[in-house]
């Protein structure tokens, strides 16, 4: 039998105590802050945005939206695995995952609201809305510029798994040679960005085989993944006249000139876990018009919904 003791008593502080009560100014001022955050610094700042001579600054901004669209959209639906993932572990690599390409595509936002202003949706009067968040929040569908595979739905783990593997190969082949752009921050976002996909191409390689090389029902899965996402993966290397003239001029990447590296990696992911690789035809456009021009399946719709609602409802609100 042990002694019992009485928890000792605290009294309550007296908001007319003369050194305040800890609760002091949190009820004062603008309460949005609440809701949207304390603001961030220009993402941009100290960094030379400087547009490199010859080049087009349209051309520049609307690249820079491609490869931030990209980055943002598959960002969104990787977010959606949270608390969903087969285990804690792949629910917290696969957040690490959406959150630096998050990182890329605020940055790659922000050069492209700096390159061409005129291209940031047109706000409230007074809205502290940064045009990195406006061009991500208040453009529709049609003026996103990501190809179609980062949009569709997550599907199971098997089909994120073969989305995410095809998405950073080929974005990591991209900007290893994104990394000797003429403009600064493109340079620097490749830069960083390298060693960021590196990681997700290993990751989503370790699944692959995993899955591959694990149950029936786990190969099942992976190869019915296959169909769905193996359609997609062309529009990848498809060259966009914008992106054909940033090339030339010595600030882009021509995607085609892409796509011998990841074919190779790619194969080497099939030989190894011993799956067949698919042969369905690439999923075809409009009239010649595809995810670079605006033309994007329901599934962006219903993304974009989701993801801009909080912002479209409160655009004087502080992120």
């Amino acid at each position: 039998m042990t002694d019992h003791v009485e928890p000792a008593s605290h009294p309550a502080p007296d908001p007319s105590d003369a050194h305040g009560s800890v609760y002091d100014g949190l009820l004062g001022g603008d309460p949005s802050h609440w809701a949207f955050g304390t603001d961030f610094e220009d993402p941009l700042a100290g960094v030379d945005t400087t547009i490199p001579e010859g080049v087009d600054a349209r051309d520049l901004a609307t690249y820079c939206l491609m490869l931030a669209d990209d980055a943002l959209i598959a960002s969104q639906r990787l977010s959606q695995w949270t608390s969903r993932a087969p285990d804690l572990e792949e629910d917290i690599a696969l957040a690490n995952i959406a959150l630096d390409l998050l990182g890329q595509a605020r940055l790659l936002l922000a050069r492209a609201a700096a390159a061409d202003p005129t291209l940031v949706p047109a706000l409230p009067e007074g809205s502290p809305v940064p045009p990195e968040d406006a061009l991500a929040f208040f453009r529709e569908s049609g003026e996103f510029r990501n190809v179609r595979l980062v949009e569709t739905d997550n599907g199971d783990f098997a089909v994120t798994i073969v989305k995410l593997l095809v998405l950073a190969t080929a974005r990591l082949a991209l900007l290893e040679r994104l990394a000797s752009s003429s403009d600064h921050v493109l340079a620097a976002v490749a830069a960083k960005g390298v060693k960021e996909l590196t990681y997700h191409r290993d990751y989503a390689g370790r699944w692959f085989l995993t899955l591959a090389r694990g149950t029936e029902e786990s190969r099942r899965r992976l190869e019915a993944a296959l169909a769905v996402v193996w359609p997609l993966q062309a529009e990848l290397f498809a060259t966009h006249e914008v992106e054909r003239r940033v090339a030339a001029a010595g600030v882009g990447v021509d995607p085609a000139t892409t796509a011998d590296d990841v074919a190779v990696v790619l194969a080497q992911v099939f030989a190894v876990s011993g799956v067949e690789q698919p042969t369905q035809a690439a999923l075809a456009g409009v009239q010649g018009r595809q995810g670079r021009d605006g033309l994007h399946t329901e599934a962006l719709s219903l993304l974009l919904a989701e993801m801009q609602v909080v912002a479209r409802a409160h655009p004087m609100g502080r992120w």
